[in-house]
């Protein structure tokens, strides 16, 4: 698993990756200062959303996807934990856009760890609080 990084003040920015994202995005993470690890580390690939969700909220994880599961989920549940980071492009590099999505993870990290939904795309993103 990743180190420990402090985010904003004494707040820890930790990353759980979701299977549809690649394993390498989490070494990404790191080298910009942010606790990350790939669900590959920890769980089945085959896990449930739920399960997921439940490790993450357990753990004091934000969920990172490009999928649209753990919104709903979220919406269903009225949860506010655990955030979430929504990738919203299909064109993501790691190497190009990897300094852009790291700063934008530590510049809400505040909001984040209240509960929130960031949605990231190459060019701008958006956050939305917690509940749905």
């Amino acid at each position: 698993m990743g180190g420990q990084f402090t985010g904003i003040g004494d707040r820890t920015v930790k990353i759980l990756i979701d299977m549809n994202l690649p394993p390498k995005l989490a070494d990404l993470l790191i080298q910009r200062k942010i606790d990350a690890v790939h669900w590959c580390k920890i769980g089945a690939p085959d896990a449930k959303d739920t399960e997921i969700m439940e490790y993450a909220n357990k753990n004091n994880y934000i969920i990172m996807t490009c999928d649209l599961d753990f919104n709903i989920l979220l919406s269903i549940t009225r949860r506010v934990k655990p955030s979430i980071v929504q990738l919203r492009t299909q064109r993501f590099e790691i190497e190009k856009d990897g300094e852009w999505l790291a700063s934008v993870i530590l510049r809400n990290a505040a909001e984040l760890a209240k509960g929130a939904i960031l949605s990231v795309d190459t060019k701008k993103s958006k956050l939305r609080l917690l509940p749905l």
